[in-house]
């Protein structure tokens, strides 16, 4: 997809954005009264007299005593109900004039014509709308040019792990350990789940905890967000719920409509902001989340196994709101954000590389994206453990997401995301190179506090016996002997 280069300005008008639908002015200025048949019901309508006559208030409201008591007042009731015959009388008479007959059947013609066309702008509108979520953002002018073979590295930061034997993937590693299980889940949960239990687990909670202590101690806002939200939140951030194949999760319409399963906080993180402003002397506002993301992996060609790619993880993401003034915040909040990657990741010791991606791997909403990819020693080549990205407007253009000025004037707020923390491959790097000859695993100093070890070891014996149907060599074992 093309993507335009050049810098941001706002375009005219306060509230301008470009997602919004269309509102199109259908009333009577815009379309002649012949060819609507609303206005033959508008009293506004050239069809109605500009002054008509009042009609006289020939009954008081009920229990309210009439004025003039006996002849008068009935003489007043009855001349009442003459006028009422007479105007039924001549209303019956004009129905059935053919020149009324006529204009009835033009009205029911011209409805017919309206729904037509209200079914054709209706259809319009909604082509439009959904091209329109297909433009992305503008791109910085350093970003190189082309798919994933043109990304620029940028800097390689630790030392790659050696090992005087072969090297075990996260996988086997982990069954070794009996921290991880992803074998006879598909009958538990699908395909691409897995559990982490005993230091498995504590290794997640460790990695969570230290991350947000550090965004912490930065001044970031902690915030959780809710995992089922509407459609046009996903659609304002870049994501689209309703594509064909779609990496989003749509719960049930039939049941719950417009909802769907978060895969980032980002998207979360943004609906808090959306249709809100925030002060300019309180921005940039860096928020920090951890949650649980679902993503509808549809490629199941690639990393079949292990937890590279699977439906649900848990990760600490970094979201900044920032001004517009001088045209470089933005740029600037996403160099401090890649800053705090690093020091996370190289706190945790991973041999790891930065690179600036190219115009086909942005997505829609960056204007500039930087990956963060370790070394995984068991799979033999780096893997993503991160990125970096500046939206500039165009999240808060489709979401409203705005800034208020001295005076009260509102502009367009840039939004900026960042990964810190995304367990499952942070899990894999880690294992794969702290792994020993042995099998155990060495955990890095700035989480031994948090997993009360300094190295992971098998238990002693494993808490679980298969015992279900697909028996290694044979059939069930359904008697609690020996599988």
């Amino acid at each position: 997809m093309v993507r335009p280069s050049g810098t941001f300005g706002d375009p005219p008008g306060p509230h301008w954005c470009p997602l919004v639908r269309a509102q199109f002015p259908l009333g009577p200025p815009s379309l002649s009264p012949q060819i609507t048949p609303r206005s033959s019901i508008d009293p506004r309508s050239p069809l109605f007299p500009p002054n008509p006559p009042a009609r006289p208030d020939s009954f008081s409201p009920p229990g309210v005593p009439r004025q003039g008591r006996g002849q008068d007042g009935r003489n007043g009731i009855l001349w009442g109900l003459g006028g009422l015959l007479a105007f039924c009388a001549l209303t019956v008479a004009l129905w059935q004039l053919p020149e009324l007959a006529a204009l009835r059947e033009r009205g029911r013609s011209l409805r017919g014509q309206l729904r037509v066309l209200e079914a054709e702008e209706s259809d319009l509108e909604q082509r439009f709308y959904l091209g329109a979520l297909q433009l992305p953002n503008r791109t910085h002018p350093a970003v190189p040019v082309g798919d994933q073979s043109q990304a620029r590295l940028l800097e390689v930061v630790g030392e790659k792990p050696e090992f005087d034997f072969k090297p075990k993937g996260h996988l086997e590693l982990g069954e070794g350990l009996d921290i991880i299980r992803q074998r006879r889940l598909s009958h538990v949960s699908g395909h691409r789940s897995y559990y982490l239990s005993g230091a498995g687990a504590l290794l997640q909670h460790a990695l969570v905890t230290f991350t947000l202590r550090k965004l912490l101690s930065k001044g970031f806002l902690p915030m959780t967000v809710p995992d089922l939200l509407r459609g046009a939140v996903f659609e304002g951030c870049g994501v689209q719920p309703s594509a064909n194949p779609s990496p989003v999760y749509n719960i049930d319409p039939a049941r719950f409509e417009d909802l769907c399963l978060a895969g980032t906080s980002e998207v979360g993180i943004a609906g808090y902001f959306m249709d809100h402003a925030v002060q300019l002397q309180d921005l940039p506002v860096r928020v920090v989340c951890s949650s649980t993301c679902y993503r509808a992996e549809t490629d199941t060609g690639r990393e079949p196994w292990g937890l590279y790619r699977v439906h649900q993880f848990t990760k600490v993401e970094m979201f900044g709101v920032t001004a517009a003034e001088r045209g470089t915040e933005s740029e600037e909040l996403l160099e401090e954000f890649l800053g705090l990657q690093k020091e996370i990741f190289s706190e945790l010791g991973l041999h790891y590389r930065i690179l600036d991606m190219p115009t086909e791997e942005l997505g829609l909403p960056a204007y500039r994206k930087f990956d963060i990819e370790a070394w995984m020693p068991g799979r033999g080549k780096f893997g993503e453990i991160s990125s970096a990205s500046n939206c500039t407007d165009y999240q808060s253009r489709r979401l409203n997401i705005m800034y208020s000025r001295e005076g009260g004037q509102l502009r367009h707020a840039h939004t900026v995301n960042g990964t810190a923390c995304a367990v499952p491959r942070l899990l894999i790097a880690l294992l794969e190179s702290n792994q020993l000859p042995d099998g155990r695993v060495r955990v890095p100093p700035v989480l031994q506090p948090l997993v009360g070890r300094e190295v992971l070891a098998r238990p002693p014996a494993p808490l679980l016996r298969y015992i279900g149907p697909n028996q290694p060599g044979g059939g069930p074992s359904r008697t609690g002997g020996p599988p």
